[in-house]
This record gives C-alpha cells, sequence and structure tokens, in this order.
C-alpha cells in the first residue's frame, strides 16, 4: 500500500490534508481517485490508514480509518558517521541505509576526505539528501524519517564520540571482529566509516582516546559504501533486528 509522510499541522482530528510534491505523486503517478486508500505516516512511529475524500489542485482531503503502531522501526537507533565520498555514493548509503533501518546520517570531512562542500553547496545537498531519504523511508515503510545532519569537521566528530552510548569505528587495519563485539545492551550506536583513503593512524588513536572502539569487517577491503551498509546489516542482525522473526 503507498505511504506518504505528513507533518502534525496536516492532521486535524480524523481528517488528514495532503500537500506539497506528493499530491502531484498521487494524482498523476498513482492516479489515485476519491475513494482510493493508502496510509499517512506522522514521522514518530504511528500509521494512518486513509482514504480520499477530496482532491484538488493543491491539496488532497483524507479521512482517517484507523491508526497503528508502525512496524518498520527498529529498537536500535543506529547512527551512520560518513565520511563524505566522491560522486553519488554518499546517496546511495542515505537510500540503501534507510532502507536497512539507520536512525541518522552524519557526514563528516577527515584529513583523508576528498569531498569540500561549501556553506551554499552544502545546503543544497542537505535538500537533497533529506528529499532522498524521505523517499527512502516511504518506499521502505519506515515509522520515521531518518535525520541528516549538515556535515562536520573531525574534531567536532571526536565530541559526538565522547557522548555515544557506544562508537565502533571500522579501521582497515585491523580491530575487534564486528561479529565479536558486545552491543545487546546500547540502544544508541555511532557507527563510524572512513573516507575511500581510509583513517590515518592519528585519527584512529584520537578516535580511540575518545571512547571509540576499532573493528574489523573481515580480511577483504570494502569500499567505504560497502561498509557502512554491510555493518549497519551485521548489527542489525546481531542485534535480531534484521532478517524476520524467529
Amino acid at each position: 500500500m503507498q505511504r506518504y509522510f505528513v507533518s502534525p499541522k496536516q492532521i486535524s482530528g480524523n481528517q488528514i490534508q495532503i500537500t506539497g510534491d506528493d499530491v502531484h505523486h498521487i494524482k498523476t503517478v498513482m492516479r489515485n481517485r476519491i475513494g482510493d486508500r493508502f496510509i499517512c505516516c506522522d514521522g514518530h512511529g504511528l500509521d494512518y490508514f486513509v482514504e480520499i475524500t477530496e482532491i484538488h489542485s493543491q491539496y488532497i482531503e483524507c479521512r482517517v480509518l484507523e491508526t497503528a503502531p508502525s512496524k518498520g522501526e527498529p529498537v536500535s537507533q543506529i547512527t551512520i558517521a560518513q565520511s563524505l565520498p566522491k560522486g553519488d555514493k554518499f546517496e546511495t548509503i542515505l537510500q540503501k541505509g534507510t532502507e536497512i533501518g539507520a536512525a541518522r546520517f552524519l557526514p563528516f570531512t577527515s584529513l583523508r576526505t576528498i569531498v569540500k562542500l561549501d556553506d551554499k553547496k552544502g545546503q543544497k545537498k542537505l535538500e537533497r539528501w533529506k528529499r532522498i531519504v524521505k523517499e527512502a523511508a516511504e518506499q521502505s515503510h519506515r515509522g520515521c524519517i531518518p535525520e541528516v545532519f549538515q556535515p562536520i569537521h573531525w574534531k567536532e566528530l571526536l565530541k559526538e564520540i565522547e557522548k555515544a552510548e557506544l562508537a565502533l569505528i571500522a579501521y582497515e587495519k585491523g580491530g575487534e571482529p564486528l561479529t565479536h563485539v558486545t552491543m545487546s545492551e546500547a540502544q544508541q550506536i555511532l557507527l563510524i566509516i572512513g573516507p575511500e583513503g581510509g583513517f590515518s593512524e592519528q585519527e584512529i588513536e584520537e578516535a580511540k582516546a575518545a571512547g571509540a572502539l576499532p573493528i574489523t569487517l573481515g580480511t577483504r577491503i570494502l569500499r567505504t559504501e560497502t561498509a557502512s551498509l554491510v555493518a549497519l546489516s551485521c548489527i542489525l542482525f546481531a542485534k535480531r533486528e534484521l532478517g524476520g522473526e524467529a
């Protein structure tokens, strides 16, 4: 069933008003008509099963038939801190990471990061990134839209590590095998993935001093965009939040 995210101000009693780009998608792409049904989600884990009652050029009115908690949200809140990769790789991480179950995305720049964004370019990128995450969340039936933050610098990321319940940093030169890490008690996990050239030894030492645990994903060297998604999947699987019910 189709799924669209709405803000609290679009919900009034048993009525929901669809606005913005979703109007075009519902009317023109999906060719929905009065009486058709789909799901609206408030972005906080609650689904509204609705029926179209009115279709206008700028908005669509819907009647709420039923509400239920969303089933697409993992309990664990995993933040992917990703050193910005070249090209559209970060967009792939956003899309696939959202589908798998990431809660937040925190891009950053480190010593070997090639991509540099100024404020103007960074704002445009952020708007596009948020749109990609929203569409992926709708497609994968998430109950919440993952947050995407402005890129930060390495020194700022170290402060995030200090605050994290559990911080894991992928290091191709060695670390604790991810499958050996005890994380059953941690609900807030910061997963840190480096750039194409990897982290410097100094950065790893700084991360360890801040409280991060270096991890390895195995003997094969993964591309940065692959490492993010493999590590995310492994963590959720280990916490029994991926792979279906037993």
